[in-house]
């Protein structure tokens, strides 16, 4: 691996990428070091980094202090909660994700080899593109290339775009959170997204021809935990309002946890429209799910595809990323 201009553990200018490579590992670099900066990195703590590693905290530190003694650089600090990496932890942490992550490749390459199969895919998505976007891509990818393995992970833009960050997903379909740098990513918009707020079957509210957001404080609420896209956007339309937000609130990101305590209970719950159809169209518990008619719109800002820049898809990776986008320019307009 060449050596980048201004890397700070570079020992000297006149120091070639491929002697400093032989270098580092001729001076004791490990594997094992590169997965320490990374979960250094990724929780902030030498302990919780160990315990990620699954070695003792002792045995972290000492791996810490071999690294900076071979990089003949401090790679952390403390601070009040743990540790932060230094400029040149933070260039280290950076390289060494990436030879991890092409590490990971290989293996999966070879795998894909071995086997005579298709490969893995590993995909984050927010709510709704997961059910009309996601779902039949997959099945369209699936049927032409049985031995393709896709693991799919549901949750929040914030925490699908870390995960993207630390590898753990090939792309995602979600929204560049507001505290996240967009130049660390190919973003490609792709769809609106719009909700709903769903209760039980026989909810006092079904009974009214039209919700207004004044009928909606005096009942418990089932919401995603605060600072999420749909959690704010609802609490500006009671604010824009004058409506006094809801006081008794269960927070969860968790969609079976909200379904299963709207059908028990008189709560409401704002959730994207294509999970709401889903679930109110299905049988059992779920079937007994309603979506409110309202005198409000609930629009949340678009959603896209998004991958990291400068990060190659593997092809199996390509393959989904390419059939979603296609999809997507099928979607009906919002």
């Amino acid at each position: 691996m060449q050596a980048p201009e201004n890397q700070p553990f570079s020992p000297s200018e006149e120091t070639s990428g491929d002697q400093l490579g032989l270098g580092l590992l001729r001076a004791g670099l490990k594997l094992s070091h590169l997965r320490m900066i990374v979960a250094i990195e990724d929780h902030k703590q030498i302990s919780a980094a160990a315990n990620a590693l699954n070695i003792s905290q002792p045995a972290a530190s000492r791996m810490l202090t071999e690294m900076e003694t071979i990089l003949k650089s401090q790679l952390c600090e403390r601070v009040s909660r743990g540790v932060a990496l230094t400029a040149f932890g933070r260039a280290f942490a950076r390289r060494a994700r990436a030879i991890l992550l092409e590490l990971r490749e290989v293996d999966r390459e070879i795998s894909a080899l071995r086997s005579g199969v298709g490969g893995t895919v590993f995909l984050g998505s927010v709510t709704a593109p997961a059910i009309s976007l996601a779902v039949p891509a997959i099945e369209q990818v699936s049927a032409a290339y049985p031995g393709l393995e896709v693991n799919v992970r549901v949750e929040t833009s914030n925490v699908l775009a870390r995960e993207l960050l630390a590898a753990r997903h090939d792309f995602i379909i979600a929204r560049v959170p507001e505290e996240m740098s967009p130049r660390q990513f190919d973003v490609r918009e792709i769809g609106i997204e719009k909700a709903c707020l769903i209760v039980r079957k026989g909810h006092p509210l079904t009974m009214k021809p039209v919700v207004s957001l004044a009928d909606l404080p005096g009942y418990d609420w089932v919401f995603q935990p605060p600072g999420t896209l749909l959690r704010r956007r609802i609490e500006e339309l009671f604010i824009a309002a004058g409506v006094a937000l809801p006081t008794t609130v269960v927070n969860t990101s968790s969609i079976l946890l909200t379904v299963a305590i709207v059908c028990g209970s008189n709560a409401v719950a704002p959730v994207a429209r294509d999970m709401a159809d889903f679930i109110a169209e299905n049988g059992a518990e779920a079937g007994n799910i309603r979506i409110l008619q309202t005198d409000f719109e609930i629009d949340l800002k678009p959603y896209s595809l998004i991958s990291v820049k400068g990060r190659a898809l593997p092809p199996s990776a390509k393959l989904l990323y390419d059939l979603i986008l296609q999809r997507s320019r099928m979607l009906p307009a919002a």
